[in-house]
């Protein structure tokens, strides 16, 4: 089957710390084999698993994120969204969102590692501010939801990333006022206009902007409403 007929839902983390003074993003360089957006530099994120939706929740997240996530969309993944954001964001960076504590029954073989430092992982604090589709023609293409959590919200060093994997290199926090001078995707700069436009706050937005490609015609939505992107690109 061809990929790039296939739309998949992914999750994404925008990790943001000092959000008060001088914010800065957490990010990674793609590589340059990559099918997908080489060579640029993203949010730590990816593809839903099968097993994320088996994965237990310390705290489940808050609405009213929780029903947003159903508005055009299935609202049974849901948590498996969440849990895909955290496990993306410990696999790629080797930073975790998560409560201490012990899990019970079996543990995916994906999960083991984050398992075995002690910790649940938790919804807490996580904001789900964009949605995007990737448009057609494109080799790949997913649903991405964009979570945005204080990085206050971390249960590990925020500058240690020695536990990552290599899917992202150049792992690091870059000052929200400098992130244009690195090469970021049309759709990453989008979603940092929106984030820039709310801080210091990084909780719900009163709407969730949507870059819907999903059919012929590319509209920016929001959900709950259609309207123009607010921010400034």
């Amino acid at each position: 089957m061809d990929k790039s007929k296939i739309i998949r839902d992914a999750a994404t983390v925008i990790l943001i710390r000092d959000k008060a003074t001088r914010p800065q993003v957490l990010m990674g360089q793609r590589g340059a084999n990559a099918a997908f957006m080489p060579n640029k530099f993203v949010f730590p994120g990816g593809a839903l698993d099968a097993t994320d939706a088996q994965v237990p929740l310390a705290d489940a997240g808050a609405e009213p994120c929780l029903t947003r996530l159903g508005v055009q969309a299935d609202a049974s993944k849901a948590q498996a969204l969440l849990v895909a954001a955290i496990r993306e964001l410990w696999e790629e960076t080797g930073q975790i969102l998560g409560e201490a504590g012990a899990w019970s029954g079996d543990i995916p073989s994906d999960w083991m590692s984050f398992a075995e430092s002690g910790f649940i992982p938790s919804a807490k604090g996580m904001s789900f501010v964009f949605r995007a589709i990737t448009p057609k023609g494109r080799p790949r293409r997913f649903d991405a939801r964009f979570f945005a959590v204080d990085a206050d919200e971390l249960k590990t060093d925020v500058d240690n990333f020695s536990r990552a994997s290599d899917e992202l290199s150049h792992l690091q926090w870059i000052p929200l006022d400098d992130v244009r001078r690195f090469d970021l995707p049309f759709i990453t700069e989008v979603v940092l206009a929106e984030i820039v436009g709310n801080l210091p706050d990084l909780g719900a937005p009163a709407q969730v902007p949507f870059f819907n490609n999903s059919d012929e015609e590319s509209l920016f939505e929001r959900l709950g409403g259609v309207g123009p992107l607010s921010a400034t690109l």
